[in-house]
């Protein structure tokens, strides 16, 4: 266990401090970012791309940093939504000190609600659009810099609707498991990135739904 991982490690019978909440919220941030930009980058080059070849006044490269912070701060809003899940855990004894939930139906019922949202029409249209986001821009185009926000913005947006509930897993392993972290991230981009997404969306329901059963019936 490394040095940062021990920082935020508390006795479960002692509440939350607002400086704590803050550590735990910065570590969902940074693992948000580490796990999201291998596979948006595809569409922030695309855009990139597309702003270099426009004639326009604005830089290319402010931009595409706009785009992709803005794409970013959706995955903020994420790991501000998870923090405050994972307080509410703790404040009713649900979650270890390692930040995994030790309340076995809550998190068998995280593994199936996953299984279920992957085969989801929702999860099936994030996903479509994540991995062909050219369509989205030459209907959805906006110039400037409001235009690069918002187009970020929504990027982010239907990666979060297709990816929220794998990350909802990080609550039964615990965010702190660095496996699991990088598993869940390289499945992520090999679902995005390749054009049988759709069947490996399946194969993680499958997997899961019954990861969940075992959890539960175990």
């Amino acid at each position: 266990m490394d040095v940062s991982s021990s920082l935020l490690i508390i006795p479960q019978s002692k509440p939350w401090t607002l400086f704590y909440a803050t550590m735990v919220f910065i570590m969902w941030a940074i693992m948000m970012i580490a796990m999201m930009l291998p596979s948006a980058s595809p569409a922030i080059l695309i855009y990139e791309k597309i702003v270099t070849g426009k004639s326009q006044t604005e830089n290319p490269l402010w931009l595409t940093t706009l785009f992709t912070s803005s794409y970013l701060l959706t995955w903020m809003l994420f790991s501000l939504a998870a923090t405050a899940a994972q307080w509410w855990l703790h404040s009713v004894s649900y979650l270890s000190p390692m930040m995994a939930i030790t309340d076995k139906y809550i998190g068998g019922a995280i593994l199936i609600a996953a299984s279920v949202y992957q085969v989801s029409p929702i999860k099936d249209a994030c996903l479509k659009h994540c991995r062909s986001p050219m369509g989205y821009f030459i209907t959805n185009w906006r110039d400037g810099a409001k235009g690069s926000f918002t187009m970020g913005f929504m990027h982010g947006m239907y990666c979060v609707g297709c990816c929220w509930a794998l990350m909802a897993v990080l609550f039964f392993t615990g965010m702190m498991n660095l496996l699991w972290v990088v598993a869940i991230s390289i499945f992520v981009l090999v679902e995005k990135i390749t054009s049988t997404g759709d069947k490996i969306a399946y194969l993680s329901a499958f997997l899961l739904f019954f990861a969940g059963l075992w959890v539960i019936l175990g």
